[in-house]
């Protein structure tokens, strides 16, 4: 049995893909996780309403005792301790599931969105670039919403109507067998009916939770990129484009609640006409002697909650519809399948300098432009390679193949001869380190940002890849040096600073294949002069991409690849290169006449 408070274990990736449209077994699956306390919620509330409606029988059975009707000799006090009996077994099943269900219901939201999320950070990053990640985000704490609610309604407000509906019915049958078949035949046809009238009101609700899902994805976007909306003036702007957004929301939430208000209104007809109808024929019987006083208070009490049942029912089913319709629209969007996953036959890659090869590998953006074809080249384990060349040359997605972001279409990349295809994707992110351009830091401390390049390293191994980095100087003016928070996306550091902490990581996971992207453009002259040293340390025993604006930073490396077209135009080393016509010279020349224009300007 499971202990209360316990994480239950987390489904895979292809545990889930298989509900992206299926949200019932969806949620199944997670009752089933947790069979012990559902069987012990179910149990207490069937008891609970069984009880329930025995409470009214119990009521009939005392008014009997009372009047003195024929055949009822037993003690009031009997009737009395019967009743009591019955409210009290209620009442103490009620808190029995309620108490129960407090635990079921809070820990199956839990394990949802663990799940969800470990499924999210399997896509490759070509789903978060077509995605906002404030809709994302809203979807799984939409999802954990209707499912914490679908399981509430479904206990408290959908199985309570049904079991007292059949209870019901089977106590009136003492009464009257005819009764009791014609309440059937309208309870069966008003639930049908309602429950139509419902799904058909299905479309008004999914565009609610589409629409809701946009606000949440529209703040997020905003409030993220504060600083480029101030820059240029675009806060009123945005209030406007916000209004617009909400109010298309608040019509599609009107619609949705005003089609729910024409079903209540009219099961509301129905009961009123249904009550006055039972009520009268319970009382024709009473005068025929077909009935006795406890009978007719039985047809009436039982007769109003079977079409009472019948009402919460509906209106539960309806507000199930609703919940179940953003439930569907954040499964499909969320629980699409991983782009890339492990080859089944995959393996570790165990690197061993850390050569690099390209073979004849052709790849083209999702419904975009075909960028190389039949691309080949090798670098050497310990070989220093920088890219260069015209913006869309290829620089970039080269890397990002390197590191597996995007399945290539045709060829192979290997890495000491293991095809990365057929790498785990755990093992070959741990032979690569990167330092990007545009460096991502956790809203966190210092200390766990650095330490995300190797979560066992100790303090003292931070702090010396930190003195490594050249961040020492900075680091000892915060208040709580490594322990500072750096702010969303690292707000609180000047871009040199967050770049040196990019590059404190890299030197702390000590990886054999270093990706640098740009690593000092976001350092002035005197900082990138001190922190060439600390990449010359870095690059050391390394094999070394670099992807390379600024030419002088490749003056002392093995090889320069310049790429046009998604072709290697040339290839050589950078003295080489310069003593040639070509794009590299030519590359060179326009970044030092632009140099010379700067100084004399």
């Amino acid at each position: 049995m499971m202990q209360k408070g316990a994480r239950a274990a987390p489904a895979t990736a292809q545990d889930l893909t298989r509900f992206a449209e299926r949200p019932i077994a969806f949620l199944g699956h997670y009752v089933r996780r947790r069979p012990i306390s559902h069987a012990v919620i179910l149990i207490a509330v069937l008891g609970a309403v069984a009880c329930s409606v025995s409470t009214q029988y119990g009521v009939k059975f005392l008014v009997d005792t009372l009047s003195g009707e024929p055949g009822q000799g037993t003690s009031p006090w009997m009737a009395f301790a019967l009743l009591v009996s019955f409210v009290a077994a209620d009442n103490l099943l009620w808190r029995v599931a309620s108490w129960t269900a407090s635990y079921a219901f809070v820990h199956v939201t839990g394990d949802l969105r663990s799940d969800l999320f470990r499924h999210l950070t399997g896509h490759a990053p070509s789903y978060f670039a077509d995605r906002l990640p404030g809709v994302l985000t809203s979807r799984i704490t939409a999802t954990s919403n209707a499912a914490f609610q679908i399981e509430n309604m479904f206990v408290w407000n959908v199985l309570p109507p049904c079991v007292a509906t059949v209870g019901a019915i089977a106590y009136l049958t003492l009464v009257s067998v005819q009764m009791a078949v014609v309440l059937v035949v309208v309870a069966t046809a008003v639930m049908l009916v309602m429950f139509r009238i419902a799904s058909a009101g299905r479309p008004l609700h999914h565009a609610f939770a589409d629409k809701a899902a946009a606000v949440d994805g529209e703040m997020v976007d905003v409030i993220g990129n504060m600083s480029l909306v101030r820059a240029f003036g675009g806060i009123t702007r945005e209030h406007s484009r916000f209004d617009t957004t909400v109010n298309d929301e608040m019509v599609a939430r009107r619609r949705s609640l005003l089609y729910l208000e024409k079903l209540r209104l009219t099961h509301a007809l129905v009961v009123v006409v249904m009550t006055l109808a039972l009520l009268a024929w319970a009382i024709t019987l009473w005068q025929a002697r077909q009935a006795t006083a406890g009978d007719v208070v039985l047809v009436c009490t039982l007769g109003l909650s079977v079409l009472s049942a019948t009402r919460d029912l509906a209106v539960a089913l309806v507000d199930v519809t609703q919940h179940m319709a953003r439930l569907s629209e954040a499964l499909s969007t969320l629980l699409s399948p991983h782009e890339l996953r492990d080859h089944p036959e995959a393996s570790a890659l165990v690197p061993n300098g850390a050569s690099v090869t390209f073979e004849a590998v052709s790849f083209r953006y999702p419904a975009g432009k075909q960028v190389f074809d039949g691309l080949s080249l090798q670098v050497a384990a310990g070989q220093r390679v920088g890219l260069v060349g015209p913006s869309g040359g290829g620089k970039s997605t080269l890397v990002a193949l390197l590191q597996r972001f995007y399945g290539v279409s045709q060829g192979r990349i290997l890495i000491d001869g293991h095809d990365i295809a057929r790498a785990t994707d755990e093992s070959l992110r741990h032979a690569i380190a990167v330092v990007p351009q545009d460096t991502a830091l956790l809203n966190r401390t210092l200390m766990e940002n650095i330490r995300y390049g190797r979560p066992d390293a100790t303090d003292t191994e931070v702090w010396e890849a930190a003195i490594a980095a050249r961040c020492r100087p900075f680091i000892e003016t915060l208040p709580k040096g490594l322990e500072t928070i750096v702010g969303d996306r690292g707000v609180k550091l000047s871009g040199g600073q967050r770049q040196r902490i990019a590059i404190a990581r890299a030197f702390l996971k000590n990886a054999p294949l270093l990706i640098l992207d740009e690593a000092t453009s976001a350092l002035d002259t005197e900082a990138e002069e001190s922190i060439r040293e600390a990449l010359e340390s870095l690059m050391t025993g390394r094999t070394v991409i670099t992807i390379a604006h600024r030419l002088s930073t490749l003056r002392n490396f093995d090889r320069i690849l310049v790429l046009k077209g998604g072709a290697v135009v040339e290839d050589g080393a950078p003295d080489d290169l310069m003593r040639r016509e070509g794009v590299y010279r030519e590359m060179i020349e326009r970044q030092r006449d632009g140099l010379e224009q700067m100084v004399s300007g």
